[in-house]
């Protein structure tokens, strides 16, 4: 019998959702805390799912022979220590594709159709400030070049629903093989400041790894085409906010929506976090901040529940390895 435990597992809805896609011949095992796992769960489980465990716990895995995060990011997870123990980490990056997709283009609609700016003035004087020709910060959007900033799975779908508005869009993603872009019908720009330069809006959906950490940072946002839109739905240290809160007081960026931040929740003491949360008259309505919550549905937590569990029973039962992550780092176990 094969044994996968969930360390870490809390839902008060029960465990449905994670036995729903393992197949015969599994044995799940749940507990609530990391500490409540005895040692014999650790020495005899053949797999693990959930958050990234203490090294303590990694220690007294005998038997595992995979590590399955139940999440698309992994930048906390050392990669190299369960290569180093033979065990292979996977991610679920097959869940929130479109949940993300459509919160990137909801904040872009927000924006570019004044919808924010129009709900507060409403809200203060529902008469005086009716005023159904005024939108500051937008523009039609088929007139607009919209930026991907890596074009994986969510910016490929980013990339369709911008086309689906008329768009035209460009990507930048070194990792991209030739005619990535025939394929999509979209244009590739081979440096970042190619694409910053052109686009009206720039839409961010790259991991985060030491390259991309402040990869939106002060090189980048000084190429860009004056009046952009940006839009981080990917991970917060990707964009260096401080040199954000610079370009939009300067204007070169006219507006921004982010849903992840370098810190969460909310650190009010950076200085353009601050600047949003006083209400300053300068970025009122120009800053949309939602707290990650993009790849929320009830849908997607079931997707991510049961589609981590399936990639666990798959390698354990049928030696079906999907999604590695770790690959470069693995080592066969003495």
């Amino acid at each position: 019998m094969i044994r996968i435990l969930w360390p870490q597992v809390r839902w008060p809805d029960g465990c449905e959702p994670e036995q729903s896609l393992l197949g015969p011949g599994v044995e799940p095992i749940f507990v609530e805390r990391f500490d409540a796992v005895t040692d014999e769960q650790w020495r005899t489980c053949d797999g693990l799912v959930g958050p990234q465990p203490p090294r303590v716990y990694m220690e007294k895995l005998e038997r595992c022979r995979i590590y399955v995060k139940p999440a698309v990011g992994f930048d906390e997870v050392p990669l190299e220590a369960w290569g180093e123990l033979g065990i292979p980490v996977c991610n679920t990056p097959d869940y929130g594709t479109r949940e993300v997709a459509d919160h990137a283009m909801a904040l872009m609609l927000t924006l570019a159709k004044g919808i924010a700016f129009h709900d507060e003035a409403l809200r203060h004087e529902p008469r005086r400030h009716w005023r159904p020709a005024l939108n500051p910060f937008g523009q039609r959007l088929a007139d607009c070049t919209m930026g991907i900033v890596g074009l994986g799975r969510i910016g490929t779908a980013v990339a369709l629903r911008a086309k689906a508005f008329d768009m035209d869009v460009v990507f930048h993603d070194p990792y991209k093989p030739s005619g990535s872009e025939l394929a999509l019908g979209i244009r590739r720009a081979d440096t970042l400041a190619e694409l910053m330069a052109q686009c009206d809006i720039v839409s961010v959906h790259t991991p985060l790894n030491e390259s991309t950490r402040h990869l939106i940072g002060v090189d980048a946002l000084a190429a860009a085409k004056p009046g952009l839109m940006l839009i981080n739905t990917a991970r917060g240290p990707v964009v260096d906010i401080d040199a954000l809160h610079d370009a939009m007081q300067s204007g070169t960026v006219l507006t921004a929506g982010l849903d992840v931040l370098p810190e969460e929740p909310a650190n009010t003491e950076r200085k353009l976090i601050a600047a949003w949360h006083r209400g300053d008259e300068w970025i009122r309505s120009r800053l949309l901040i939602t707290p990650h919550s993009a790849f929320f549905t009830p849908q997607s937590m079931r997707d991510i529940r049961s589609f981590s569990g399936r990639t666990a029973a798959r390698y354990l039962r049928d030696g079906r390895l999907e999604n590695c992550v770790n690959e470069q780092f693995l080592r066969v176990r003495r």
